[in-house]
């Protein structure tokens, strides 16, 4: 009796659990049927538009003419999506692994992973899918808090999910997913990711890369990679992720232990505005787009947004020569640098980094830097605060970091340093600006406008104008042999000239020395050019006259205004690098002037094309004309200023130390070229050329009154051409770029004579071809 009674106590016990199943089970089912038929409680959800054009920020991308990315244009979000077949398998292997294992086999939501985690109450995980993540990520936002909130959230996130299954594929939503996470320090999407983490496309990461990026995807903020944050961190949670690759069998147990073992090798490149390469002329692309932008609105009439819209930009710089001309720049400035603080040290120089100026001048020239500055800006303008008060600011030490070269490299230094001393030390850094382009299609192949962008803003390729001394030169001789048929072969006396007063409109007599004052016998046009012999340049501007000299320059790109008075004829109109490259590139293309371009086509994310550049291109000399000019300049390389190129000068001339000298260029192709140094040594310029390449280079500091004190240093060949060597030298190393080393073309019909081997010449043995302070009459 008791064992019947039993038995129907146990029976009605197991109807009861029954009982409570089929209640739980039917319930969830209405509860999950009216949350799905009734979401308006739930406040608005996206609808079939949107889903199919979810709004995410994407930045507009730089890309170089041999399909590299040279950077980026974003305000919040650096992400430029790639589609599923540029995603390495293991990449893949490793987010399903680790974040949804079974994602082929769910349409959103994982019942199995739901149901474990509602009972064991979160505790082991929330079970959300990667198309739930996804939803996340694009469409609800930050969790709430409270439980309501956070029930509400994740409702929508299964809505959304389910919703997502439909409106894509898996391979879709896998690559929306890695497009659309934030992996911290700006790498906002996989492909930012791979680049800033290990200087990688995504489709080039390996295993062990691509296990520490998905490990990032459970709190990037935690799993920071970045050095000196959590690599012990890091390093785990990789490790978890290729533990979980094991367990479900996309590596094997011997795979994942030596990868474990590994270190995580970061090749940590932050991508900012400010950092990277072409930094200078991703700033000039930046006003360019702007520009762009104004005038060429949307088919709606909208404007599209720079930071936003996902816009290509297409370059014609080359990733390449891009790094080749910045390494240049790198290799030679810290050495001169260093040479010029050695001869400014307060004992040798008290007025350094200053010379022929008093300290009365010297107050004068601060105050002013003082008042064109960005504290003065700020202080003046956005805070409305009193002069008196902005001065006094200048004068209170501040924490900051400066600039420096340690070690040969660029670098920053934090230091303690009133804001004036702070001026007064960046003036004292010399300055480049340099640029390359191809002449026959006007291709800009690289731009470095100056060493640092994040310390000197200023670009000294485009913005920067400064004297060019003897670079000018080459002009005055166009000149006389396109109006008078004058060969490199023709000789002049090598005597004191002057040109009268009033002639030409110059109020006084003018008569310009040669560097050597030593005069006497004849020069060919070659060997005087090639010698920067200024009487026989004043001779040639006195029978062609200045504004025949200032016309042809107009004609041959530049902007700047010239004054058309007999002193231009040594180099005394503020011309930009980029004006120059583009004149000495119509030498090179047979005396048609082509336009510099830098940007080829602008493309929407969509890949329709937005803009596509023409050339601009003119007649300018006859390709007679162009190529005696040439012929000209080759003389500077082969007997001039610009013979160092030809070998190691400081085999022959040990009191030139290595800074200046001691490269070993050794070129032996045909290369025209001119140097340029003007008054006081403040500028040096060298202008070099081959066949299908033209490239300027400038140096010098932000103050004309800072320069070296005597020519040894401060002339163009010394300060300029270096760069132009080392940049060259590269170039050719690299065979892909197929930078010519071929002779010049020379025209069919030519009738001026280049070849002066018959003649005898009075070629000086000057140390110093350039123009002194005594050469320049700048009056």
């Amino acid at each position: 009796m008791a064992k019947a009674k039993k038995e129907t106590k146990t029976i009605h016990d197991f109807s009861k659990y029954v009982r409570w199943f089929w209640m739980v089970f039917l319930g969830g089912i209405l509860f999950v049927f009216l949350i799905f038929f009734m979401t308006s409680i739930f406040g608005d959800l996206p609808d079939h538009t949107v889903l199919e054009n979810p709004k995410t920020h994407l930045a507009t991308e730089i890309i170089s003419s041999d399909g590299q990315t040279l950077g980026k244009f974003y305000l919040n979000d650096n992400r430029t999506p790639v589609g599923y077949d540029e995603l390495p398998k293991h990449l893949i292997d490793a987010l399903i692994a680790t974040e949804d294992a079974r994602f082929h086999e769910h349409s959103g939501i994982d019942a199995r992973g739901t149901l474990r985690a509602m009972l064991a109450l979160g505790r082991d995980g929330g079970a959300s899918t990667i198309s739930q993540q996804l939803a996340k990520q694009l469409f609800t936002g930050v969790a709430s808090r409270s439980t309501i909130g956070r029930i509400t959230q994740k409702v929508k996130e299964w809505i959304i999910a389910i919703r997502l299954e439909r409106q894509y594929t898996k391979e879709e939503i896998i690559a929306q997913y890695f497009n659309i996470y934030d992996f911290g320090n700006n790498a906002d999407g996989i492909r930012s990711a791979g680049r800033i983490y290990f200087g990688k496309e995504p489709k080039d990461l390996d295993l062990k890369e691509s296990a520490m990026l998905v490990g990032m995807f459970k709190n990037s903020s935690l799993y920071n990679p970045r050095p000196h944050r959590n690599p012990v961190g890091v390093r785990n949670r990789r490790n978890v992720v290729l533990s979980q690759m094991e367990k479900y069998d996309y590596i094997t147990e011997t795979v994942k232990d030596s990868l474990q073992k590994t270190e995580l090798d970061l090749d940590y490149s932050p991508e900012s505005h400010r950092e990277g390469i072409a930094t200078y002329f991703r700033g000039y692309l930046d006003g360019f787009m702007k520009d762009w932008i104004k005038n060429n609105p949307k088919p709606d009439g909208t404007k599209y947004n720079l930071y936003n819209d996902g816009l290509k930009i297409y370059t014609t710089i080359d990733s390449r020569m891009q790094k080749y001309a910045e390494d240049a720049v790198q290799q030679h400035m810290p050495r001169l640098q260093a040479e010029f603080f050695n001869q400014n040290t307060p004992k040798r120089n008290p007025t350094a980094p200053f010379l022929e100026l008093t300290r009365g001048a010297i107050d004068t020239l601060m105050r002013r830097s003082m008042k064109q500055s960005e504290r003065w800006r700020h202080m003046k303008y956005d805070l409305k605060k009193a002069d008196k008060e902005i001065k006094a600011s200048f004068q209170k030490p501040v924490k900051m970091s400066v600039f420096a070269w340690k070690d040969g490299k660029a670098s920053e230094i934090d230091t303690i340093m009133k804001p004036i001393d702070s001026m007064r030390y960046y003036k004292s850094f010399l300055r480049t600006g340099m640029m390359s382009m191809n002449p026959q299609t006007g291709h800009v192949k690289a731009w470095v406008g100056g060493m640092n962008y994040r310390h000197f803003q200023y670009d000294m390729v485009k913005q920067g104008k400064r004297q060019i001394g003897s670079t000018f030169k080459p002009f005055v001789y166009t000149a006389a042999i396109d109006q008078l048929h004058y060969s490199p072969c023709d000789e002049f006396p090598d005597t004191p000239f002057c040109i009268e007063a009033n002639k030409f409109g110059n109020p006084e007599e003018w008569c310009p020395k040669n560097s050597s004052n030593d005069y006497g016998g004849n020069r060919t046009l070659k060997n005087a050019l090639a010698n920067s012999v200024n009487t026989i340049t004043a001779r040639l501007i006195d029978k062609v006259g200045p504004q025949t000299v200032a016309d042809l320059v107009k004609k041959l790109g530049v902007e700047s205004d010239i004054l058309p008075v007999p002193s231009i004829a040594l180099g005394t109109p503020d011309i930009s690098v980029y004006e120059m490259v583009g004149a000495y590139a119509t030498f090179a293309n047979q005396g048609v002037y082509t336009k510099p371009v830098m940007v080829t086509s602008i493309e929407d994310k969509n890949g329709t094309i937005l803009y596509q550049f023409k050339p601009e291109t003119r007649d300018v000399l006859s390709d007679e004309t162009a190529y005696v000019t040439v012929k000209l300049m080759e003389g500077v390389t082969q007997g001039g200023s610009g013979t160092r190129l030809r070998h190691s000068w400081a085999k022959n001339k040990p009191d030139y130390k290595e800074v200046i000298t001691g490269y070993p260029y050794e070129f032996t192709n045909p290369i025209a070229g001119k140097t340029g140094t003007t008054q006081n040594q403040s500028d040096g310029w060298f202008m070099g050329m081959v066949p299908n390449l033209v490239t300027g280079v400038w140096v010098g500091a932000e103050d004309r009154a800072a320069h070296f004190k005597t020519i040894t240093y401060g002339q163009g060949a010394a300060m300029a051409l270096p760069i132009w060597g080392l940049y060259m030298k590269s170039c050719y190393a690299d065979e892909a770029l197929s930078i010519s080393k071929e002779d010049f073309e020379e025209p069919k019909n030519l009738s001026i004579n280049v070849d002066c081997s018959k003649h005898t010449s009075t070629t000086t043995d000057d140390d110093s071809d350039e123009d002194t302070p005594e050469d320049l009459d700048f009056g």
